[in-house]
């Protein structure tokens, strides 16, 4: 027998495997384009979107730190535009609560355009204060997490009271525990309640957070005259302002991403007096869109440091066997904030022009009947009863005139009480 020549692969198969910076830049980007299409679905929560992304995680056979990459850069780009249905629609995320009617108003006045890049600016200068900030944050948190979580309640009851005491006269004040009962109440009942999902990853966040942010604003709307013709993008604030307040906003990521129940809006209304601006309308839209992307950062710290899930998309990223690998996570989140800051601006523009010449009435009631589509999708037949419910409660504070985040107590409330 003569030995067999040795095979000699041809040139360059021995590199036909991508390198591995290659394949997380990819999933990475194919995250980014994910996130871009949930932001913009109006009612869809990011918790929502990534418990999907972990249910379809088995089909896809992708190695875990890719998979995780993609699901951190969904989530930080669904962070980005979901500004885009809350103030072309009317319909934002909980986490929205905040900056959804300051927002309205900017787009009734004919300034959405500029809504929409404070926005991404607040976003995007979070996030860029947030990065070096979070290590510092997290070193501090090593000392205080057991004490944190020893007084959890409490800290969480504090929260609550801060925002009651924080509106600006008695009668308020009285509306905002009103609501922030009824929606304790609320999330007492159908929080843990048995549901009937359509789709694999089901819950009741969907159809809560409709009901209670979208619904009330949506109902208000059908007898409005849609979007205005909108003026020129040029910013209200200053650079000085601009920068306080989304420091104030990544100030709050930092609570949201240790403190369970703390929405971005919840954070964004308690740090802003901080700020001392002279135009709190843009201001909340800057803080608050920043709370809201800066949260990624301090909640993948968590993650890393203290095995902890503050928030759906690392819920998620858990389910799915994700490690906490901290620097190509990091990574995915800094190329979605960029990502995220070019698309709201892009797709912000064209999603008002698009409504604003479409049929208004028409336009709102199809969208409400997409949330009790998407309320039944995820949480079944008792979804749409759970809708119907929020909004009644969402209503409280429309009608008497306080902040909506009091409405947060859906799961502030029921954390206090356990």
């Amino acid at each position: 027998m003569f030995p067999l020549p040795a095979v000699v692969p041809p040139a360059g198969v021995l590199a036909a495997a991508p390198p591995a910076g290659t394949v997380l830049l990819a999933y990475t980007l194919a995250g980014c384009a994910l996130g871009c299409c949930s932001g913009l679905v109006p009612g869809l929560h990011a918790n929502n979107f990534a418990f999907l992304l972990a249910a379809a995680a088995p089909a896809l056979d992708a190695p875990p730190v890719p998979l995780g990459c993609a699901m951190v850069a969904a989530g930080v780009v669904h962070t980005f535009l979901d500004i885009v249905p809350s103030l072309a629609l009317g319909v934002p995320d909980a986490a929205m609560a905040a900056a959804a009617l300051p927002g309205h108003r900017l787009v009734a006045e004919g300034r959405g355009r500029e809504a929409m890049r404070l926005s991404a600016v607040g976003s995007g200068l979070a996030l860029a204060t947030a990065l070096p900030a979070a290590a510092v944050v997290t070193a501090g948190m090593r000392v205080a997490y057991p004490y944190l979580r020893a007084w959890l309640p409490v800290v969480l009851a504090g929260v609550a009271l801060l925002l009651v005491l924080t509106e600006s006269n008695n009668r308020r004040r009285l509306a905002g525990a009103l609501s922030f009962a009824l929606a304790t109440a609320l999330g007492l009942v159908t929080l843990d309640a048995p549901t009937d999902p359509l789709v694999a990853a089901g819950g009741v966040l969907a159809p809560l957070f409709a009901g209670l942010f979208g619904v009330p604003v949506l109902v208000d709307a059908l007898g409005g005259a849609g979007v205005p013709s909108q003026a020129d993008a040029r910013l209200g604030l200053s650079g000085r302002e601009l920068t306080g307040a989304a420091a104030a906003g990544a100030g709050g990521g930092a609570a949201v991403g240790y403190l369970p129940g703390v929405s971005a809006g919840v954070a964004a209304v308690l740090a802003l007096p901080a700020t001392a601006g002279r135009d709190p309308a843009r201001e909340y839209v800057v803080a608050t869109s920043g709370a809201n992307t800066a949260t990624a950062v301090f909640a993948l710290f968590a993650y890393w440091s203290f095995d902890a899930t503050r928030s759906g998309v690392f819920v998620a990223l858990d389910g799915a066997g994700v490690p906490a690998a901290l620097p190509p996570l990091l990574s995915a989140v800094v190329v979605a904030g960029a990502v995220g800051t070019v698309a709201v601006v892009l797709v912000g523009d064209a999603a008002l022009r698009v409504v604003g010449g479409l049929p208004h009435a028409p336009l709102v009631g199809g969208v409400i009947v997409g949330l009790a589509l998407l309320s039944l999708a995820f949480a079944g037949p008792f979804g749409l009863g759970v809708l119907v419910a929020a909004a009644a409660v969402g209503f409280v504070p429309v009608r008497l005139g306080c902040r909506r985040v009091h409405l947060m107590g859906v799961l502030l409330g029921p954390l206090v009480i356990a």
